[in-house]
């Protein structure tokens, strides 16, 4: 997750940069889900049972906070399915784990809006494009009019605490300007931009993936309305994800609005490492195996069967390992890369997926070889 705002905003001002210090966990409590999206990596639907029972969750919530996880995603499925989310968010609450929400919003009611808002700490309900391009992305009619409704409801309590998801497809391409509107004209404070990965039903539909020409002119609208923000004082955070060649692209447009801080911009980039899965970043499935990131095509463990300490941190198994050696030892254009320190050669999923080698270059790597090569 690349929080270019907060960067932009914090290297400017000369301010500390947002940092969680600690890890963060994707659990997808369930697999049960009322919609069927094109992309979704854990190719969930309204048929599945939960495996995981909620003693089985609360026992391992103090072991997340013992190896350092600070902030938890509550995924799925949709985790309102669950009847016992707001139980298992409140117990991280009590042990100083922070919480987010990511949902489609189609559960969320007047009734249940202000719990919500008191278990949560922050809310993210997916857009993906205008209405007639949703609905299609979604499986649902009318599930962008659901949606929206759950976005405003739970923002007109005046907490700022939610914001939109969008997955930028062929597919949702045309509707990035939508989004950003959408957010200006409903006073949405976050935008969080996320680049498909190809797992599940992303896998499945490869071929709804941009074209790398396309992922350019994107992430430089992106980064433009960015930098509007910041210059115009607008209080709406940017973010992308699964994508963090997006940060070289950001910092080759930085240095020339800001060269004064452009050394210190590098320092932070490199602090912030890129691509952290297994190492500041892991997934928990609704059948309890353990992933470095949620698309992740290996189990590391599973906690129903082996104690989250040893998976994680007390006896890591030999990829766990590889991933956590920063930079990454990586093979193709990667290898020689001058900006492997900042990017660490992105998703290891999309390069199982296309060249069946978990060290391979990320093949949706839109940067050029004169740019990336020393």
């Amino acid at each position: 997750m690349f929080r270019l705002s907060n960067l932009l905003k914090s290297v400017v001002e000369d301010r500390p940069s947002r940092v969680l210090n600690g890890s963060i966990a994707i659990w997808n409590f369930t697999n049960r889900c009322n919609l069927s999206c094109l992309h979704c990596y854990s190719k969930a639907d309204l048929n599945s049972i939960d495996t995981l029972k909620t003693e089985d969750i609360l026992a391992v919530l103090p072991k997340l906070k013992a190896n350092g996880i600070k902030f938890l995603i509550f995924s799925g499925g949709e985790p309102l399915t669950r009847t016992d989310i707001y139980d298992i968010a409140n117990e991280c609450k009590k042990i100083g784990i922070m919480t987010y929400l990511s949902t489609n919003g189609l559960y969320v009611r007047k009734s249940n809006a202000q719990k919500i808002l008191d278990t949560f700490n922050y809310i993210g309900i997916s857009i993906d494009g205008s209405q007639k391009v949703h609905d299609k992305f979604r499986g649902l009619e009318g599930s962008f009019k659901e949606s929206m409704k759950a976005i405003d409801l739970l923002n007109s309590y005046g907490k700022t605490k939610v914001g939109i998801r969008f997955t930028i497809t062929k597919d949702t391409y045309d509707d990035l300007e939508f989004i950003f509107d959408l957010a200006e004209r409903h006073n949405i404070p976050k935008i969080y931009i996320s680049h498909l990965v190809y797992s599940g039903r992303g896998l499945d539909n490869l071929d709804m993936d941009l074209r790398k020409e396309q992922r350019i002119k994107a992430v430089n609208y992106i980064l433009d309305k960015a930098f509007e923000y910041h210059e115009t004082n607008r209080d709406i955070e940017v973010v992308t994800g699964n994508m963090e060649m997006d940060a070289i692209l950001f910092y080759d447009k930085f240095i020339t609005k800001y060269p004064q801080y452009a050394d210190e911009m590098k320092k932070r980039l490199k602090a912030w490492g890129g691509n952290s899965a297994g190492r500041k970043l892991l997934n928990i499935d609704s059948e309890g195996n353990v992933k470095p990131d949620p698309f992740f095509p290996a189990y590391i463990g599973n906690i129903l069967k082996e104690d989250f300490s040893d998976i994680w941190s007390n006896k890591p198994i030999e990829l766990l390992q590889k991933l956590r050696v920063h930079p990454r030892e990586l093979e193709g254009k990667c290898k020689d890369c001058k900006y492997l320190e900042i990017c660490n050669g992105g998703s290891r999923s999309r390069a199982y997926a296309i060249f069946g080698n978990m060290w391979a270059e990320d093949p949706s790597c839109y940067l050029e070889d004169v740019t990336i090569y020393r």
